[in-house]
């Protein structure tokens, strides 16, 4: 799923985390997934002048019948190292 992200939003994954209700332990039969992201994008975006949004957010469903929902949130990399 890693690169399908990163191939569609023209981004580099630097580190990916679970988060959420499962990563403190707190989940419940029918918790979702909850999957987080630092990236970067590559050097023409961050010189463009116009204002592009930069975050990405994806939630997948695959099945109904198993209720596994994943929800995929990041933080671009200018925002971590504060820039």
């Amino acid at each position: 799923m890693q690169k399908e992200i990163e191939e569609k939003e023209n981004i580099r994954v630097l580190h990916v985390i679970e988060s959420g209700s499962r990563a403190w332990g707190f989940a419940s039969p029918d918790s979702d997934y909850d999957v987080r992201f630092i990236y970067v994008r590559d050097k023409d975006f961050y010189l463009s002048l116009r204002d592009t949004k930069d975050f990405i957010d994806w939630e997948l469903d695959t099945s109904p019948a198993n209720r596994l929902c994943i929800t995929i949130m990041e933080q671009p990399i200018r925002i971590i190292m504060n820039i």
